[in-house]
């Protein structure tokens, strides 16, 4: 969430970013200062009233001592007076803190200023394109059909184990998707990135740390009984481990990367966008995680950019990278790259990856900070990116890669999956 600071020193400036994302942020940044007029004055009020409270205190026992119980006795009873006022002064601060508490937390991060204006995702800006979308003939088959001819993935036996959006991987199938989420892994630790194995399941501090919480909640699986959330992307876990925790500026960046499944209920999805893997309720991915100095968070934006476009072209896949208009960029973030492959069968583009750079967003929800040179904490900044999710990449490595003879398996694969060819 954006700091009282930043909000009451450059109000008009948050608004007018804010409006790029289309969040009237005029009524809600108002209260908001107002709250925070009442919390400061308050305050003001209860220290007057502890500084007056221990002059007072202190004056008894020498009035006592000097035989003036009437002034003692009246002295005793103002000490009292002060005691209840500066609880309903307590309550009343606290009262404020928690209201400045609910509006904050419902204030998206402000966009960057090269977020371009838009409503949606037709107004997302393509920056750059690369590979070779491949020309396949009319009887080419979308990846749910070459799945079935190849028994890989079942997606009715998951219906019936537990759902819709919770496929079955079966023998080349399951070893294509190890394969995948190795070679990423490795792919990962070669760049830099230090692997993290987190838990699938996070509390809800955790949830509020990285921004799901309150803004996501309808979209995440609930134990309700533990109150754990399922996590919808190792992003959660892992950049929770540096919650409450300051960090030497020589340490930064810091760079994680962490396989899981993730989940999420996906609340509305319906029709031809949501057949076989192009939106699950259970998927896998890789992400990678880093925390910088506000300074070279954009270098590190970049730097993610380049490593995600670098995996898409060993896979030997067309992609592009879309920068995300101030309509369709997430809640935290403040400026995002998706990256889209293409899928041949189904000619269209299918999101694969988003490389977010939160700023101090997600970092001031976390205190996560660091120690610069001269000894002064200050937030980190945070980034985090999908370096991949598994069912689209996986989708259109069936699709565009199908032959006559069966499923060619890119070379990059190769040495993870220990065959060249589905068939």
């Amino acid at each position: 969430m954006l700091t009282l600071k930043v909000i009451t020193e450059n109000t008009d400036e948050v608004i007018r970013r804010l409006a790029k994302k289309h969040f009237d942020a005029k009524e809600i940044i108002a209260q908001v200062i107002e709250l925070d007029k009442t919390r400061k004055s308050t305050q003001q009020q209860l220290d007057a009233n502890l500084a007056e409270l221990n002059r007072i205190s202190k004056s008894i026992g020498q009035l006592m001592k000097e035989g003036r119980k009437e002034e003692a006795a009246g002295a005793r009873a103002r000490v009292a007076d002060l005691k209840e006022n500066s609880k309903k002064l307590e309550e009343a601060k606290s009262a404020a803190e928690q209201q400045i508490h609910d509006l904050w937390v419902q204030i998206p991060n402000m966009p960057h200023d090269s977020v371009p204006e838009g409503k949606g995702a037709d107004e997302n800006v393509c920056e750059k394109e690369g590979g070779v979308i491949p020309q396949l003939g009319d009887n080419a088959l979308p990846h749910w059909e070459l799945a079935k001819k190849y028994d890989i993935i079942d997606f009715e036996l998951g219906v019936k184990i537990t759902g819709a959006g919770f496929p079955v991987y079966k023998g080349a199938g399951s070893r294509l998707q190890r394969a995948l989420i190795n070679f990423f892994l490795d792919s990962a630790r070669d760049a830099g990135y230090l692997e993290i194995q987190p838990p699938y399941v996070v509390n809800a501090a955790s949830g509020y740390g990285t921004g799901q919480l309150p803004d996501k909640e309808g979209q995440m699986y609930h134990a309700t009984a533990d109150d754990l959330y399922l996590i919808p992307t190792a992003e959660v876990p892992v950049t929770n481990i540096y919650r409450d925790v300051i960090l030497d500026e020589k340490d930064l960046p810091v760079m994680n990367t962490a396989y899981s499944a993730c989940f999420r209920r996906e609340a509305g999805s319906y029709g031809k966008d949501v057949r076989g893997l192009n939106r699950l309720h259970q998927f896998d991915k890789v992400e990678i995680v880093r925390i910088d100095k506000p300074e070279h968070s954009y270098q590190s934006l970049q730097e993610m950019v380049d490593y995600v476009q670098s995996l898409l072209e060993k896979l030997e896949l067309p992609w592009r990278i879309l920068r995300l208009c101030g309509g369709d960029i997430s809640f935290t973030s403040a400026l995002t790259f998706d990256f889209e492959v293409y899928s041949a069968a189904q000619k269209r583009w299918l999101e694969v990856s988003s490389v977010s750079n939160f700023e101090s967003f997600q970092a001031n929800r976390l205190k996560c900070r660091y120690r610069d040179a001269g000894k002064k904490i200050q937030l980190c900044h945070t980034l985090n990116g999908s370096a991949l999710a598994l069912p689209r990449i996986l989708a259109s490595l069936l699709e565009n890669n199908q032959t006559p003879e069966g499923i060619r398996i890119p070379a990059a694969l190769v040495p993870y999956t220990g065959f060249d060819m589905i068939r």
